[in-house]
């Protein structure tokens, strides 16, 4: 069973400015549905403003919410912020709360939406406008939801965010695989950064991965781990500039899992990036990486079932 979140507000219409497509969502939903896979929908709440504000600089906060983001940070974005955006972006960062609410329930659950990992502080950037891996963590260990919380990101953009709205705290540790020459040009710190070559293969980025993930988990201890699972470390990604394949991607996603798993750490996923000109393409990539970690979860909720 896959348990997803989503909500309407996720779509939002192509805005006037920038290169984003918002139809992705949609297709991803709708690719998961035709599977005949077994899923279980989960629709969220919009996120807090004061929990966004413990993260996110109140006053940039109060720009998102009265729709005068000033010019030079929407082109940061990507995109004008309006009165949709402002509504998804809160249902979106609401989306990964409620995904680690069922992640901890049911071992793995995901959201159809966010991994908005380059969002900052007093800016949004790289289409992301409110860091909902950031909000979440803080918003997980402030309630006692969790002690230490380990951010996996295999985007292949580095989590340069995530990194720096976390850095300093030893109560969450930020992974990041991604590709050395790719955006963002200034990359942030995190607590690990495993930055890799041009055109790197199924095989190389496993060998990344498990030389890495696996000592970091049984170093630092977490009691909660997020994935930001983009798919665009795809050979056909536009904007991606590894190469690996489906089955790369699936074989990457059940490690994840597994390694959480097998620890007895929940996982929740949020969807990350995935871009191309053929949207069904990327959103049917998006679809079989969720169903993937779906099926590794259960995999070890049948084997607790039979001991």
């Amino acid at each position: 069973m896959l348990h997803v979140v989503h909500h309407a507000d996720y779509m939002a219409p192509r805005p006037e400015r920038g290169s984003f497509k918002f139809d992705k969502y949609y297709l991803v939903m709708e690719e998961l549905r035709i599977s005949g896979a077994p899923i279980t929908e989960h629709a969220p709440d919009p996120c807090p403003r004061e929990w966004l504000e413990a993260v996110h600089d109140p006053d940039y906060v109060e720009e998102v919410f009265t729709l005068t983001v000033p010019r030079e940070k929407e082109r940061r974005i990507g995109f004008p912020v309006t009165q949709r955006i402002r509504d998804r972006v809160r249902h979106t960062n609401g989306g990964t709360w409620l995904a680690a609410q069922l992640a901890m329930e049911h071992g793995y659950a995901a959201n159809s939406a966010a991994g908005s990992h380059h969002a900052l502080a007093h800016t949004g950037a790289g289409y992301c406008v409110f860091n909902d891996l950031a909000v979440t963590s803080n918003r997980l260990l402030a309630e006692g939801d969790a002690r230490r919380i380990l951010i996996v990101d295999c985007d292949v953009h580095q989590g340069d965010g995530t990194a720096s709205l976390t850095a300093g705290r030893d109560d969450v540790f930020t992974l990041s695989l991604h590709a050395e020459k790719n955006f963002p040009v200034r990359k942030a710190r995190s607590n690990c950064d495993v930055a890799l070559p041009d055109g790197l293969d199924d095989d190389g980025y496993m060998d990344a991965l498990e030389r890495h993930l696996p000592a970091i988990i049984d170093d630092f201890a977490p009691d909660f781990m997020f994935y930001q699972a983009g798919v665009d470390p795809h050979v056909d990604d536009r904007l991606g500039r590894l190469a690996l394949t489906d089955e790369g991607l699936a074989c990457r996603d059940r490690y994840v899992v597994r390694q959480a798993r097998k620890r007895g750490l929940p996982i929740a996923s949020a969807l990350g990036g995935g871009y191309g000109d053929d949207q069904r393409a990327v959103a049917a990539r998006h679809a079989r990486s969720m169903l993937a970690m779906a099926g590794e979860n259960a995999r070890f909720a049948a084997v607790a079932v039979g001991s």
